[in-house]
């Protein structure tokens, strides 16, 4: 299982309108047969900090994913948003090996 934490930091105008195409990209992805779970985190202090947290049954599934048009759309719908750019750290899940997300 690959797992991907992506750290977003919003413009403070946007939170609203982020929270909302993300929230939709997230229903459209858990549907994907190579995501395990796909979860929305917000910073509990600053509002404007997110992470994503996305577990991937396979090694090639996240490329899978950046080809979906849900992702597409979210990307492009998202890009204005951002105090910064994106940032995403890939890890490779070591326990449990065997557990069915």
């Amino acid at each position: 299982m690959v797992v991907v934490y992506v750290h977003i930091h919003v413009k403070p105008e946007w939170v609203e309108a982020f929270q909302q195409a993300t929230l939709a990209n997230a229903r459209q992805s858990i549907t994907e047969p190579g995501i395990a779970r796909f979860d929305v985190l917000q910073h509990a202090d600053d509002p404007t900090r997110f992470v994503l947290v996305e577990a991937y049954r396979t090694p090639d599934a996240p490329t899978a994913h950046k080809a979906t048009p849900h992702y597409l759309a979210w990307r492009d719908a998202v890009a204005p948003m951002m105090a910064e750019p994106r940032q995403g750290v890939q890890f490779h899940n070591l326990f449990p090996q065997d557990r069915d997300w």
